[in-house]
């Protein structure tokens, strides 16, 4: 079993930066693939960014690429977004998401765990 906790999120200006975290427990936690998510008001929960269980492979959306970096540190059990170059359209609830897989995916289904998500809102 592993719970996430997500923090980070907040209110913004266009083109500024936030850094969420997604704190995970359980003894296992170094062995899952990491998964970044967002869902706006009225939409599909989508894709931003996974990484793998050693942190040695990414996979971003395009909207985000060059933007956002997605990272762990298996030693504090917390997987990193940083989000540069904010924009408007970034503007969801962001959810952290753990999951055991080969390498690392993008879809939502393969995910076991998920956080209760964190705000993030970027005002133009």
């Amino acid at each position: 079993q592993v719970q996430l906790v997500e923090s980070g999120g907040g209110l913004v200006q266009a083109g500024g930066s936030l850094r969420l975290s997604c704190t995970a427990s359980g003894r296992t936690y170094s062995s899952y693939a990491m998964g970044w998510f967002r869902q706006a008001p009225g939409k599909e929960r989508e894709f931003v960014a996974t990484i793998n269980w050693s942190g040695s492979s990414t996979y971003y959306t395009d909207s985000v690429k060059g933007r956002f970096t997605i990272s762990r540190d298996n030693a504090r059990n917390t997987v990193y977004l940083q989000m540069n170059s904010l924009k408007p359209k970034d503007t969801a609830v962001y959810y952290c998401a753990a999951g055991y897989m080969p390498i690392y995916s993008a879809n939502r289904y393969d995910y076991r765990y998920w956080g209760q998500g964190t705000q993030v809102t970027v005002s133009s």
